[in-house]
């Protein structure tokens, strides 16, 4: 009884890595690729402050996009060619949801942040860890309400809220680390 509770709580955590692996890596991806055209084109909102700020750039987008999708396209590969069919069994749909929803979210995130006075780089704690995961469980499910219903289980989503943190936290000091991010958080 103890083993199979063990396994099944394995199970939960590596499906839940599983599903989610297009947002973390197109949230980290975004980081490289950044710089150039800011998103919001420099442009101010009524109160003075800008749109998302120069941390939002088009390169920085479509490079993370770009990235978390071809990570999700590997995914694909290696749940075929192994027969990993006791994972959640990714598409092109739910790849590109995934990654884009991630930086969508980032993005929305940002706009909040703007409007409440922080700066670029500054803490937001709450925010800063699960606007990936709003975005693009909030895509997901537009984009594909029954895989969402078929492998996100609420088992699986408190999964995702226990990862979440843990990777944001060791990707983002392991990026200034390697001067990539000016704040390690």
């Amino acid at each position: 009884m103890i083993v199979e509770t063990v396994i099944a709580i394995l199970a939960t955590f590596v499906s839940a890595f599983w599903i989610m692996v297009p947002a973390y890596v197109a949230n980290a991806g975004a980081v490289p690729f950044g710089g150039g055209t800011p998103v919001d084109f420099g442009k101010c909102a009524k109160d003075g402050r800008r749109y998302l700020g120069d941390g939002k750039t088009w390169r920085g987008l479509i490079g993370g996009i770009f990235v978390g999708v071809l990570f999700g396209l590997l995914q694909i590969f290696l749940a075929t060619t192994f027969h990993w069919d006791w994972l959640p069994q990714q598409t092109i749909v739910t790849i590109t949801a995934l990654a884009t929803g991630a930086l969508l979210g980032d993005m929305v995130k940002s706009y909040f942040k703007r409007r409440s006075g922080k700066g670029r780089g500054e803490k937001w704690p709450i925010a800063d860890m699960y606007d990936l995961v709003a975005g693009s469980l909030i895509l997901l499910a537009i984009c594909a309400w029954p895989w969402v219903m078929e492998y996100i289980t609420i088992w699986v989503f408190i999964a995702i809220l226990i990862w979440t943190p843990l990777l944001h936290r060791g990707a983002n000091i392991i990026g200034y680390l390697i001067g990539i991010k000016q704040v390690p958080w």
